[in-house]
């Protein structure tokens, strides 16, 4: 029971006054918390709302720099494979993207802005083939930055390509770091960090994937084996690439990508798509009989009386010949087209005896003409020459053999003039052709001037190789760049007559292989026994007046008959009876056994640029060992051969791939992939296997 109290009437409005009843009170005091837990559910919503925006942004922003199986990050990008494997990575090092100036338009990401300025930055996505998928990439700075950068990690692949060098491995290994440098053909011989005479910008992974620079690029190469990359700069300062005429030089670093089922086949495409090919097989001579060089024997101490007697040497031995190569020096003074009449008293009777005996001769040449020479005035006076930087006079330089001025082979009256000669010389004296010694860019002056401007030195290396076009059937090249047309032999640089890496007898078949991927199938692998130079020549000091080592001689002749063409300087007989044997018993088989397969496969190369010389990876790509097997080398796919490297030995450890086998002593291996342990091979043979369908 309770009782109501009435109220004054002046008490009721003191009480109103004063703020209402004392239940309004407790209401309001208990409707704050509902208040207060109404706004935080808003906020709650809110910032549920603004959660799902942002994530919708992110999910787009991820679905905008996916690609084709390319992930594109701010500092770089990732290619897989169709099983989601990572094949490629590429960072960029010298800036980064901002991935809110991205857009994809299609399946092309592209890009605006970097984290120092505007830039033009695209990735495009080509599937040339249903087995093959590329991608065009391009960096190019729209404002005044000095070098664009991207590191290719090696990501536990193989990769071979890029250039000769001196120290040469298959796969390529990277050691220790190197700043990025002009990616140019050098003559590793005189500087042995150089990139060599034969170069392109081309490389190739064991994930089945290749990498082409563009021509366009002012490209150097480093390395950095900490970090496991190789490094692509593009950049014009402190370079010898120089922008087009009336362009700015705005870096600008370009490139294809492209990724396959397996190493063969990209390769193969990549070798159809971008490199020219020969268009002729040069005489089959050459490949047939052995070429026989004047230079390591005599070197330029060569006379008319030592020629001939050279000459009647091979023949007292039984030995067939391609043709003599009467090389440096022949002439009076550097840069003249006769002969020394000191040195050769009766050059045209020479030359109708050695035809007579049944010898083609072919003359060696270089693009110099030193400055006591009487041709040097007669240039200078035409303008023949490279020249300086203000183009006023002719730029001096130092080569091998002195000082004076290189032919601007840009100039079609400096090429005319050099031609005109050496048809006079082929006319006059009837010799077959000529061995093209130099044409590396590291040969011109440091700052030069060109009657056509060369943004790319190794331009004036493809325009002296285009010398040899009219000579092809026998000529010799040392150097390549773009001119896998030149349908001429490619020699590899001057070996030292050693057993190692080092321009040495391992380091030619690491060469041959990579001269082969970069597209030179015509290989001279240099002279059997390399050119006993002093103090690179190994048992030099045994009392055989600087002979190279007798058993480097034999192993060194045996690989050369395997080779695509054979080629003597110090002959056989300067050892002793049983070398002469071995040197005859391998000649003969080059000439039965390996030439006519070499043949063969030199006119399939007019049509796809395979390999003659192939890695064993052309026929195992899904076996890891064949990757990094650099002693062994297979002819075409069904001849192997696994030539004996290391002196003192009359063994090796052979490895054959997957497939059915016969050995060249008849024996039959059907299992596979095997390792042959401890395989006993002699002294005169060469342990080789052939294909068994």
């Amino acid at each position: 029971m309770y009782h109501i109290v009435p109220v004054a009437p002046g008490e009721q409005q003191t009480a109103e006054r004063s703020g209402g009843s004392p239940l309004k009170k407790k209401l309001a005091h208990e409707g704050r918390p509902l208040v207060l837990a109404g706004i935080l559910g808003c906020l709650l919503v809110l910032a549920a709302v603004i959660a799902w925006c942002y994530y919708s942004v992110s999910l787009r922003k991820a679905q905008l720099l996916k690609t084709e199986l390319l992930d594109l990050y701010k500092d770089g990008f990732v290619i897989y494979n169709q099983a989601g494997a990572v094949i490629f990575t590429m960072s960029f090092r010298s800036g980064t993207l901002d991935l809110d100036s991205c857009s994809k338009n299609g399946s092309v990401l592209s890009c605006t802005r970097s984290d120092s300025g505007n830039v033009n930055f695209f990735i495009q996505p080509v599937r040339p083939r249903d087995t093959v998928m590329c991608y065009r990439v391009r960096w190019e700075e729209m404002q005044n930055k000095s070098l664009v950068e991207h590191a290719m990690t090696y990501n536990d692949s193989h990769w071979y390509g890029g250039a000769e060098t001196a120290s040469q491995y298959w796969p390529i290994r990277i050691q220790g770091e190197e700043e990025p440098r002009p990616f140019i053909t050098s003559d590793v011989y005189v500087n042995r960090n150089a990139f060599g005479g034969i170069l392109e910008r081309y490389w190739l992974s064991s994930n089945a994937t290749a990498i082409k620079i563009n021509d366009s690029v002012p490209f150097h190469l480093g390395w950095s084996e900490m970090d496991g990359t190789l490094r692509f700069q593009a950049r014009y300062q402190n370079s010898p690439f120089k922008p087009p005429q009336g362009q700015q030089g705005l870096p600008e670093l370009s490139y294809r990508v492209c990724a396959g089922l397996d190493v063969t086949s990209i390769h193969k495409y990549m070798v159809r798509r971008y490199f020219p090919k020969p268009i002729k097989v040069p005489s089959p001579e050459v490949f047939t009989h052995p070429v026989w060089s004047t230079w390591a024997l005599h070197k330029t101490a060569v006379t008319q009386e030592k020629l001939l007697r050279f000459a009647a040497d091979i023949t007292k031995h039984g030995f067939n010949c391609s043709h003599l190569e009467l090389d440096d020096r022949y002439t009076a003074d550097y840069g003249e087209f006769d002969f020394d009449p000191q040195k050769f008293p009766n050059a045209s009777g020479m030359f109708d005896k050695l035809r007579g005996d049944g010898f083609q001769v072919s003359l060696w040449t270089h693009p110099f003409i030193n400055y006591d020479s009487i041709n040097f005035g007669v240039a200078v006076e035409k303008g023949l020459f490279v020249r300086e930087p203000s183009g006023e006079l002719p730029a001096l330089v130092r080569w091998w053999n002195g000082i004076g001025g290189i032919l601007d082979l840009t100039n079609p009256e400096a090429r005319e003039w050099y031609s005109s000669h050496l048809r006079m010389l082929k006319t006059r004296y009837n010799v077959v052709s000529f061995k093209f010694d130099a044409g590396e860019t590291t040969y011109l002056p440091q700052q030069f001037s060109t009657l056509v401007p060369l943004s790319d030195p190794s331009t004036f290396t493809r325009r002296y190789t285009e010398m040899a076009l009219p000579f092809i059937e026998r000529a010799e090249l040392r150097v390549g760049y773009q001119s896998q047309n030149i349908s001429c032999f490619f020699r590899i640089i001057d070996r030292d007559s050693v057993w190692g890496y080092e321009l040495g007898l391992k380091s030619i078949i690491p060469t041959v292989l990579t001269v082969g991927i970069l597209g030179y199938q015509f290989v001279l692998a240099d002279k059997i026994g390399g050119n006993a130079y002093p103090n690179r020549t190994a048992g030099a000091l045994d009392g055989r007046n600087g002979l190279p080592d007798r058993e480097l001689y034999i192993r060194w002749l045996e690989l050369s008959a395997f080779m695509p063409a054979m080629q003597f300087s110090i002959p056989p007989w300067a050892y002793d009876n049983e070398v002469v044997q071995i040197a005859r018993k391998f000649t003969e088989l080059h000439r039965t056994q390996v030439a006519p397969r070499v043949l063969e496969l030199a006119g399939e190369v007019l049509n796809t640029g395979d390999p003659i010389i192939r890695p064993l990876w052309w026929i195992g790509n899904d076996d890891e060992a064949a990757y990094k097997i650099d002693s062994q080398f297979l002819i075409g796919d069904d001849l192997m051969v696994a030539p004996v490297l290391e002196p003192g030995k009359q063994e090796r450890d052979i490895y054959l791939p997957a497939g059915r086998w016969r050995s060249y002593k008849g024996e039959h291996f059907d299992k596979g992939p095997t390792y042959l342990t401890d395989y006993p091979v002699d002294l005169d043979e060469v342990a080789y296997f052939t294909w068994v369908p």
